[in-house]
């Protein structure tokens, strides 16, 4: 996938300096106000009972704050957290030494929860139930379980895809919270906040401007607002204007919605080389030399919530909202943007 400013997905070099905007404390926590209410009864039920909060699965787009809920869940509880992903566990001995090295009470957080091998699935079920691992000795007839008890932890898994955790997995998570995108409202504050911590001087008017082209994503909010910090410095006085805040954004060529030029070959390809839809996942990834599942994880959630793309059995289809946003004529009652597959 190429580099995009609307990307939700995080870099290397972001990472570094993700953590000074990062809240610390649920108190601090811009937006999912219910995910707080909930998450903050679990959190002080399990301290009166003095035990180790009950595992927890954060699924939703990229961006929206999974990595960071983690992060206040072993902070408020005064734990340690290790963090590990889906990917780099590849055996069922990667799992053995990850949860006999946690101490009692700590998080263990699994990003990409989804992409965990069968095997390594498995052996995690009796270790996220009865807080024991079975580990085999030996090979062949000879062989024996030998059943390890674990100091009791926390898993908090993390994903994208829920739908491709396997049931038995998904019953093991005590509590189950979506993260949705957040509003204007949200971002805005998100926005003042980062810069007041980055000591940018930004005016209302410029933060409702980068606020409203963050796709509706912190992380991509927070990176906006720094590169719209050096047009300010280099072409203007140093203040994050309105006027300011939208030359630097159009000059980046995210338009007033969040969409960049990446979004925009998507829906023009469904539109103009496939009249409006429908048309097959994988077809549209060749067509637009995009890899099928970035597709479906980073580019169509927000398509989605825009309502510029539907999927059916079918393909997906252009909607009529993207064809007026692109300053397309829709096609007349009747043709295939409606039709029922």
């Amino acid at each position: 996938m190429r580099d995009r400013l609307v990307s939700p997905n995080m870099s290397e070099e972001e990472q570094l300096i993700e953590g000074s905007l990062r809240p610390h404390r649920l108190a601090e926590y811009i937006g999912q106000e219910k995910i707080k209410a909930n998450l903050s009864i679990l959190l002080e039920a399990a301290r009166r009972r003095n035990e180790p909060v009950d595992h927890v699965l954060l699924y939703g787009p990229p961006g929206l704050g999974k990595t960071t809920l983690c992060n206040i869940i072993a902070a408020e509880m005064g734990v340690n957290m290790k963090t590990t992903s889906g990917p780099a566990i590849e055996h069922a001995g990667d799992l053995a030494s990850i949860l006999t090295g946690l101490q009692s009470d700590e998080v263990l957080f699994i990003d990409e929860i989804h992409r965990l091998a069968r095997a390594v699935e498995e052996r995690l079920y009796s270790a996220m139930e009865d807080f024991a691992l079975d580990v085999m000795i030996g090979k062949g007839p000879s062989a024996k379980s030998l059943r390890l008890t674990l100091p009791r932890f926390t898993v908090v898994g993390a994903t994208t895809r829920v739908g491709s955790l396997t049931a038995p997995l998904r019953y093991r998570f005590g509590a189950i919270y979506r993260l949705e995108y957040y509003d204007a409202a949200a971002l805005e504050h998100i926005v003042t906040r980062s810069a007041r911590i980055l000591k940018i001087p930004a005016e209302a008017d410029g933060v409702r401007e980068i606020a409203g082209r963050a796709r509706g994503t912190p992380r991509i909010v927070n990176r906006l607002l720094k590169r719209v910090r050096d047009f300010a410095q280099v072409r203007a006085q140093g203040v994050i204007t309105h006027d300011v805040a939208k030359s630097a954004l159009d000059a980046l060529e995210v338009d007033e919605i969040g969409l960049d030029q990446t979004d925009r070959n998507m829906l023009l390809t469904i539109i103009q080389k496939f009249n409006g839809g429908p048309v097959g996942l994988d077809t549209l990834a060749a067509s637009t030399s995009e890899d099928a599942e970035t597709i479906e994880d980073v580019y169509e959630p927000y398509l989605l919530q825009l309502g510029f793309i539907a999927r059916t059995p079918r393909g997906r289809i252009a909607m009529r909202a993207a064809y007026q946003h692109l300053g397309l004529t829709p096609p007349e009652s009747g043709a295939t943007l409606w039709m029922t597959p």
